[in-house]
């Protein structure tokens, strides 16, 4: 049986386009890609995206699902689950 730690998500690293890398808690990365995906048109994010109508489930399903967000051509976001601590 797997060690339930392995599935805790207390931090995550963020990579962005020219930017240095960020150590965010969950709730921090939520507010982050709430905030992305008010930037991006709703056109240019990806049909299973397309299907929430908040911006808050749209955030909370890439959180769930993904580790990447194409914001444009040449411009990303992605996040990493992380053990800060042993």
């Amino acid at each position: 049986m797997p060690d339930p730690l392995m599935y805790q998500q207390d931090h995550f690293v963020v990579l962005e386009t020219n930017q240095p890398e960020q150590f965010l808690t969950p709730s921090e990365l939520l507010e982050k890609l709430k905030k992305t995906l008010q930037q991006v048109p709703i056109e240019d994010l990806s049909p299973d995206l397309q299907k929430f109508d908040a911006v808050e489930a749209q955030a909370q399903y890439l959180l769930d699902t993904s580790c990447k967000l194409d914001i444009a051509p040449g411009q990303y976001l992605q996040w990493y689950a992380v053990r800060l601590e042993k």
